[in-house]
This record gives C-alpha cells, sequence and structure tokens, in this order.
C-alpha cells in the first residue's frame, strides 16, 4: 500500500514516517526544503518538496506518488520563543494549511481515486467550556468567540467538516510531547516564565508522539471515518500537570500569577487553557481502533521523557 504523508519532517511526521515504514508501507513524504529531502531519505520514505498553499504542487505530487491513502500532516508551528499576545499571527501559516491546504489535499485525492484521507486536527484544552471537564467526539469544540484563537478553531472546523464530509478521518490529537515537541515548553518553564494562571482548574489532554503516530497508522490500516480524540487516558487540570512537569524537568516550582495579569502580559491563551480549558476522552479511539497506549498517562511520559 502506498501512503503519502504531506508534512512528513514536522515533529509528527518524523515519528510516523519510519513506523509507515516499519509497518510494510511504500511511503512518499513532502517537505517545503529541498535542504530537508536528506532527512526524509534516512527515515526510509521517497521524499518530494511540495508547498501545500499551492494547488498545482500538490497535484503535481499527489499524482506523481500515485498513492492508496493521503495523511495530512501540514503545520507550520516553529513556535521557539512565541509573542502569545499574537497567537493570530503565530497560527495564520497553519490555519491556511488546515482550510486551502485541506482543500488541495482532498481536490488530488478525489482527482486521482484516493479514497483514505488521515488528517490532523486538535483536541487538547478547546473543548466547549460548559458542563463537564471532559469532552467526547460528540461534543462541539469551543468556537473561542471574540478571542485570538478564534481563527485556529474555525481553520479546524473546517478541516474536520471537509475530511469527514469527503469519507475520510480527522484526528483530534491532544497536545503533543516527546523529542521535538515539548522542547520549548520546558525551556520556558525551567526559566520561570510559564506561570501557573489563576486557580489552575482548566483541563489539557496530552499525547506522546509515539503513541498518536500509532494511532495514526491504525486510522490508515483501518480506512478509519469520522472524528477520533487522540489522547491519553488522564485528562488532567494544570495545577496538576505543570508542577508534574517542572519536577521532572528539574525545574523550580511555577510561580502563580493572576488571570487579571496573565491576560495583561500574554493574552487570552493562558487564561482559556489554565482556567476555562476542557479535555477529551479517548474512549472511542480504544474501543473502535484498537488503539492502545505506550503511555497511558502524562505521569509515566513526562518522568521517562524528561528523566
Amino acid at each position: 500500500m502506498r501512503v503519502f504523508v504531506a508534512g512528513g519532517t514536522g515533529v509528527m511526521g518524523r515519528r510516523l514516517v519510519p513506523r509507515l515504514v516499519a509497518e510494510g508501507y511504500d511511503v512518499t513524504a513532502t517537505t517545503r526544503s529541498a535542504a530537508k529531502l536528506g532527512l526524509l531519505a534516512g527515515l526510509g520514505a521517497r521524499g518530494v518538496v511540495m508547498d501545500g498553499l499551492d494547488e498545482a504542487s500538490v497535484g503535481e505530487a499527489v499524482a506523481a506518488a500515485r498513492p492508496d491513502a493521503i495523511v495530512h500532516q501540514m503545520t507550520a508551528l516553529d513556535i521557539g520563543r512565541p509573542d502569545m499576545k499574537r497567537f493570530d499571527r503565530l497560527f495564520a501559516t497553519t490555519n491556511r494549511l488546515r482550510t486551502e491546504g485541506t482543500d488541495h489535499l482532498l481536490a488530488a485525492a478525489r482527482a486521482n481515486g484516493v479514497s483514505t484521507f488521515v488528517a490532523q486536527s486538535f483536541g487538547s484544552f478547546n473543548g466547549l467550556r460548559r458542563g463537564g471537564w471532559v469532552k467526547t467526539e460528540e461534543d462541539p469544540l469551543d468556537p473561542m468567540t471574540g478571542t485570538a484563537l478564534q481563527p485556529m478553531v474555525e481553520a479546524v472546523r473546517h478541516l474536520e467538516d471537509a475530511v469527514v464530509k469527503a469519507g475520510g478521518v480527522a484526528l483530534r490529537y491532544g497536545g503533543f510531547y516527546g523529542p521535538g515537541a515539548s522542547d520549548d515548553m520546558v525551556e520556558l518553564i525551567r526559566g520561570r516564565k510559564f506561570p501557573l494562571v489563576g486557580p489552575g482548574t482548566g483541563h489539557s489532554s496530552f499525547v506522546h508522539l509515539d503513541d498518536a503516530a500509532s494511532a495514526t497508522v491504525l486510522a490508515v490500516e483501518q480506512r478509519a471515518t469520522g472524528v477520533f480524540s487522540i489522547v491519553d487516558d488522564e485528562p488532567a487540570p494544570a495545577r496538576e500537570w505543570l508542577p508534574y512537569l517542572a519536577a521532572c524537568a528539574g525545574a523550580k516550582r511555577p510561580m502563580r500569577v493572576p488571570k487579571w495579569l496573565a491576560k495583561l502580559l500574554a493574552g487570552d491563551l493562558p487564561v482559556l487553557m489554565m482556567v476555562e480549558g476542557r479535555g477529551f476522552s479517548n474512549a472511542k479511539a480504544k474501543r473502535e481502533l484498537g488503539w492502545t497506549l505506550r503511555y497511558p498517562s502524562w505521569r509515566e511520559g513526562f518522568r521517562k521523557g524528561l528523566a
């Protein structure tokens, strides 16, 4: 089976491509930079340069690969030291990849008769901010109306709606951690620049990159459709996971700041995530995909990953 991975050199692509290769798939993976073609070759894939925002580039790359399945992992999240007050700018290109890029890939899939389509969505703290702290796939995402996160949520909803309508599957990955995925956050915590906000009641869901990759392989194998939350077993409030992560990183306990100060200094994101956020349940993915996790809880994952 030939699999086309759009976004093969991102933090998720780098874990997914070798996993697909090890399972016997013939993988073509894309990058925006010719300088990264060697990286893809080292992962066992045929590399191709593709601009996910250029419909012609996407169409030519997919047609040349003749895939049986397309996996959409395109993002542009080289966050580094982000300015959270301008979160909309930080996510601007990723939002386009989740809207325009998704549409280009779906058009190429239709043109080439590709019926298996798997796409990266997001479900960490962005569950509907009403009711219980843990949401299922039946619950809507929070629209984040009037906040800097609204364009991100709209892009995610576009991706999910378009992919599911086309008969594909959207995987709502939790907050990634693992090689290359959580380094920036850990450095901020070590520098005491990632404080706990308010009561820290907001819940988040996490997933190790390797567990996310294994779920993605299952979605390809089973030609899954619909929406699945790909998160670990333990959605948790910020007041639990953040001090624990700091301890695992050998850092001092995070400072606590009031909501008004956090919003003044860093905008909407810290307050929405750490005070109001809702996590997600993985029951559907475990039940319908037969997914098992190497790291069922972020507690074990953080400890082993940062020891």
